[in-house]
């Protein structure tokens, strides 16, 4: 193998090199931390704590488990303090999270634009759906590579999206980096 091709191999991330980085977290896992200025991912206790919400400025809830056996939110229980948006996700190995990248992104981004806008993105336990949907709001809006993000999100929780999640991401990431890319050429 040339060594040009074998430079090629190694840009190429795999769930297992993500995996490694993620391993290498030694926090604990909390109720809710601040993960990026004004976002926050935690459980589903604290997204249904309303004096922590108040008590942490949220003003918006984006629930990566919102079903009947996951967490049920609803506009109604936040009132109108609160904008809340429900996505119906299961934390497996066959669920197609990625079509909710764009929409999750778009809904954390219109958030932190709002005045003293703090946004809680939470699954059950704000490891796997919620930091998904952070790390791709990451990438999408403040075009942070996968790897980079990662570490990012490493340094403030400790986070373990599956290996389904994971490699939705590095189909992400590769298909922002093609589009960057392309721009480049245009």
């Amino acid at each position: 193998m040339s060594a040009q091709k074998d430079r090629k191999r190694k840009e190429y991330l795999t769930v297992k090199d993500l995996q490694k980085l993620l391993d290498s977290c030694k926090l604990h896992l909390h109720e809710v931390d601040e993960v990026w200025p004004k976002i926050y991912i935690g459980n589903a206790a604290v997204a249904h704590n309303k004096a922590a919400l108040k008590k942490l400025g949220i003003t918006h809830v984006l629930n990566a488990a919102h079903a009947k056996r996951g967490s049920v939110g609803s506009q109604n229980f936040y009132g109108s303090s609160v904008v809340y948006c429900g996505i119906p996700a299961d934390d497996s190995t066959h669920f197609d999270l990625d079509v909710y990248f764009q929409p999750a992104a778009d809904f954390i981004h219109k958030a932190l634009k709002s005045p003293d806008g703090r946004v809680l993105v939470h699954c059950i336990m704000g490891m796997s759906r919620s930091s998904t949907l952070v790390l791709a709001y990451l990438m999408i809006y403040r075009h942070l590579t996968l790897k980079r993000a990662l570490k990012e999100l490493i340094q403030k929780r400790a986070i373990y999206p599956n290996r389904n999640f994971l490699a939705l991401l590095l189909d992400l990431d590769l298909q922002l980096t093609r589009k960057k890319k392309t721009c480049q050429i245009l």
